[in-house]
């Protein structure tokens, strides 16, 4: 099941620092890959879930909404700070939308890029026009 953590920020007059320290500790897989979205924000992302890569998504401006589905609960997320994580496992069917005109979403995966590693087949139908 998806997992939304809070990473560490530390705020002063100067601005804010959101800290990815100790990164072990804070995500359940070692990093091996990250990447990130800059989309419109009509765009829609993802649309399916690895057979072995786990991934934490970061929306570190503007803000996004990702629907997740793991063939039990259906749920939607919203990341519209930069210290929300969400942390998908291997099973998370998601779906990024509704990002906003300045909305860049970071991905860290816990390997590289694999187009085997792909399930494109959503568990049930789900209306994604009303997203």
């Amino acid at each position: 099941m998806a997992t939304l953590i809070t990473l560490p920020k530390f705020s002063d007059e100067r601005g804010s620092l959101v800290v990815l320290d100790n990164i072990h500790e804070l995500l359940p897989f070692e990093v091996k890959r990250i990447f990130y979205i800059v989309a419109d924000d009509n765009a829609i992302r993802g649309g399916h879930r690895h057979k072995l890569t786990k991934q934490a998504a970061i929306c570190i401006k503007g803000q996004c909404s990702i629907f997740n589905d793991n063939n039990n609960i259906q749920q939607e997320f919203i990341l519209d700070s930069p210290e929300k994580c969400l942390i998908l496992e291997t099973f998370d069917w998601h779906l990024m939308h509704s990002f906003s005109k300045d909305a860049i979403l970071l991905v860290l995966a816990s390997s590289s890029f694999d187009a085997g590693d792909y399930i494109y087949d959503a568990y049930k139908k789900v209306e994604y026009a009303a997203l």
